[in-house]
């Protein structure tokens, strides 16, 4: 009997409600309170002082200034919160890009715009009727490069072939009036006058030209939206029940406890942001791979393909290949004489009124290189600094909206109190959060939206890929083409460019889309998934049986 009083003493310190403080009186919540009340909720019901927290599921079961009804309340806040952290973040790098493409659409437009004003201002005193009696086809031309940089499904080569077949044509009858040529005439004297380069080397040189230029800045421009678009396609995903959890404990525990000063510790926010945007981190490899290929297309649009130079002097190429014409009309008439026939002289006569041209007009080509240049590199510039957006997300919202204790801080919230945390950082993505000691992830169910996202970055990438040398891709909306460069294979070359050695697009565009519905195009994935998908349903069978038994 003589240990009672010990045992008594260690019964009474053991049963002893665990404080913070020396004393024996039940903290105030009145900082609880005033934040409870700011975010919008009603004082009613709130504790003045510390309650027990057995009615707690979320924070820690201890002394409490937390009911179970603002429990939830935080709870929901916090994830409204930190869903609005997330589409902030986005928003900042959707505005980057969205101005980027901004700048650059500007300039190209402008570049074709100048040009073809350039030909509606020089051509009619050039040409007189060569030109006024063939605006159309000048018209025509504009109106295809531009639906082409917008995305429609137009080969630009065979758009290209069409406007010198139908100049030639045009022009081949206007300075040939006393002839009476006819359609059928016609179609002979292009096969015939082809052969014989009517236009010189300008069609050729500028097909090749204007192709790339065209195809790397449609591309391009294009890379930019897809990037905008898949951060606010990810931006809106919801966050999960058990990061909703991880982020009250986080944000709004300390609260409750009668710690509202303490912030948390740098290492355990990151571990919970990490696990909660286990699936975004994912994105990173196929978004670093879509910021390289724009880097090396921009290099290209300002390099080698340098479209201010091919697209601002469509007009001057156009008027040379006219003036080559008209150089050897008398023998390439001769020439289409001789294959097709001598045509039948008109009964119209020919017209008194000048349908030559009336002396050489000089053509200057206005450059807007240096400003070409500075677009580039302030592009260059933004895309490099987002490459790594996607895994330096966490630590920009721990430090700057958790705004989270110094990494070194020993006195910080660690999920449970005031002290250190110990457990390591996690590594980023879906497959390292398999031991996140505090956001439970199911690794084996990635979220869909973001899996089509990356999807759609490595379309993107591959298109550039091809822009890059050159070959052309059709451009179809991004939701409905999928096919063709999901096999992962999308890193640029420079990133991409090196594994596909053709020359410039001679051919047909190639296209991307979607199978429209399972098993449309896919036969050979879904007969190499027929055994696995087999010997799982013998497995599943087998199991079965042995538990009836």
């Amino acid at each position: 009997m003589r240990f009672f009083p010990w045992g008594f003493w260690l019964l009474c310190v053991a049963s002893a409600p665990a404080r913070g403080d020396s004393g024996s009186k039940a903290r105030s919540c009145a900082e609880v309170r005033q934040l409870y009340g700011a975010k919008g909720f009603s004082l009613s019901g709130v504790p003045q002082a510390e309650i027990s927290g057995e009615h707690l599921r979320i924070c820690p079961q201890g002394y409490t200034c937390c009911t179970s009804e603002m429990e939830e309340n935080f709870a929901n806040k916090s994830r409204s919160e930190f869903e609005a952290m997330m589409k902030e973040a986005g928003r900042s790098v959707q505005t980057t890009l969205t101005a980027q493409h901004r700048s650059f659409d500007s300039y190209f437009q402008d570049l074709l715009n100048k040009s073809e004003k350039a030909l509606y201002d020089a051509f009619p005193s050039m040409y007189g009727e060569l030109y006024t009696q063939n605006m159309k086809v000048f018209k025509d031309l504009y109106s295809e490069l531009r639906r082409y940089y917008r995305g429609s499904n137009i080969n630009l080569e065979e758009a290209l072939n069409e406007f010198w077949t139908r100049l030639l044509e045009r022009l081949f009858k206007l300075m040939n009036p006393q002839y009476h040529i006819t359609d059928e005439y016609l179609d002979c004297m292009v096969k015939h006058a082809e052969q014989h380069k009517p236009f010189g080397e300008v069609p050729r040189d500028l097909k090749v030209k204007a192709t790339r230029a065209f195809i790397a800045a449609r591309s391009y421009a294009q890379g930019f939206l897809v990037g905008s678009d898949v951060v606010k396609k990810v931006s809106q995903v919801s966050l999960s029940h058990e990061c909703t959890r991880a982020i009250m404990k986080l944000m709004y525990c300390p609260h409750c406890r009668g710690m509202s000063s303490v912030k948390p510790c740098n290492n355990y926010c990151l571990n919970v942001v990490k696990g909660c945007l286990a699936n975004q981190a994912d994105l990173n490899t196929e978004w670093k791979y879509l910021m390289d290929s724009l880097v090396v297309v921009a290099d290209r649009i300002d390099g080698p393909y340098n479209i201010d130079t091919v697209i601002g002097t469509i007009h001057m190429r156009i008027a040379e290949a006219i003036s080559n014409l008209q150089e050897n009309k008398d023998s390439i008439t001769a020439k289409v004489f001789q294959g097709c026939g001598n045509p039948k002289i008109s009964t119209k006569g020919s017209s008194t009124e000048d349908k030559k041209r009336r002396g050489r007009v000089a053509l200057e080509a206005k450059s807007s290189a240096q400003a070409l240049e500075m677009l580039v590199l302030d592009a260059k510039g933004n895309l490099t600094a987002l490459k790594t957006y996607w895994i330096t997300l966490p630590s920009s919202l721990c430090s700057k909206k958790v705004m989270a204790s110094s990494v070194a801080d020993d006195k910080c919230w660690n999920g449970m109190t005031k002290g250190s945390y110990l457990p390591e950082v996690m590594g980023d993505g879906l497959a390292n959060q398999i031991n996140n000691p505090e956001v439970e992830v199911d690794i084996t169910k990635p979220d869909m939206t973001i899996r089509q996202q990356i999807m759609q970055l490595k379309i993107m990438t591959n298109r550039l890929g091809n822009a890059n040398i050159g070959n052309d891709v059709d451009f179809q909306d991004a939701s409905d083409d999928m096919s063709g460069s999901g096999s992962g294979d999308s890193c640029p070359d420079d990133v991409c460019g090196k594994r596909l050695s053709k020359s410039p697009s001679t051919r047909q565009p190639e296209t991307h889309a979607i199978p429209k519905q399972s098993g449309h195009g896919v036969n050979g994935a879904s007969s190499r998934s027929l055994p696995s998908a087999f010997l799982l349903l013998s497995v599943a069978f087998i199991a079965t049986q042995q538990l009836w038994r």
